[in-house]
């Protein structure tokens, strides 16, 4: 049976898995297979307090494999790579360290415009929520760093973190 990304995030949705409504950067598409490679657009909706977003910093949960970020025209990027706690196997190659954070610096984003900012990784084997972090600053005055985890039956918390829910897949490392 062939299962569409569409149908996916409608069972996601119907299971109480969407995106927190509060959020402020927030995932594109919400939820994925796991083990297949995934684009994760980050939208961010606003700067700081009025001022102009100039620094986006994602840290790539461990779980994310083989991290490339897509460049952005006005932005300069950076890929900072650091050891894994577990190595992995790709491509025959082991890999004992990868991509660890993603920071685009520039800019600058209005507070009233919004923008996207995107890379591409291959997800883990297990399904489950994906929290991935984003430091977003604005100038050096300001800066608002989406870290918090949504916890079930919680209050929900005031900076949340974009969460991926990782889907049950079949294994083959792409998306059918």
């Amino acid at each position: 049976m062939k299962t569409t990304i569409k149908t996916l995030l409608l069972a996601a949705t119907a299971a109480g898995l969407s995106p927190t409504a509060s959020a402020h950067v927030v995932l594109d598409q919400p939820a994925a297979l796991a083990g297949s490679y995934y684009k994760a657009t980050l939208r961010i909706g606003h700067g700081c307090d009025g001022r102009a977003t100039t620094l986006v910093k994602v840290l790539v949960p461990e779980g994310l494999r083989g991290a490339r970020p897509m460049p952005k025209a006005g932005w300069t990027l950076q890929a900072t790579k650091a050891p894994l706690a577990r190595p992995y196997d790709s491509h025959g190659k082991r890999i004992t360290e990868d991509v660890r954070e993603i920071t685009w610096e520039g800019g600058p984003l209005p507070d009233a415009w919004a923008d996207e900012f995107s890379f591409v990784a291959q997800l883990p084997a297990r399904p489950g929520p994906l929290p991935i972090q984003v430091l977003q600053q604005c100038g050096n005055e300001a800066r608002l760093e989406w870290f918090d985890v949504a916890v079930p039956g919680a209050k929900p918390p005031r900076s949340p973190a974009p969460v991926l829910e990782v889907l049950p897949g079949d294994g083959s490392g792409h998306a059918h």
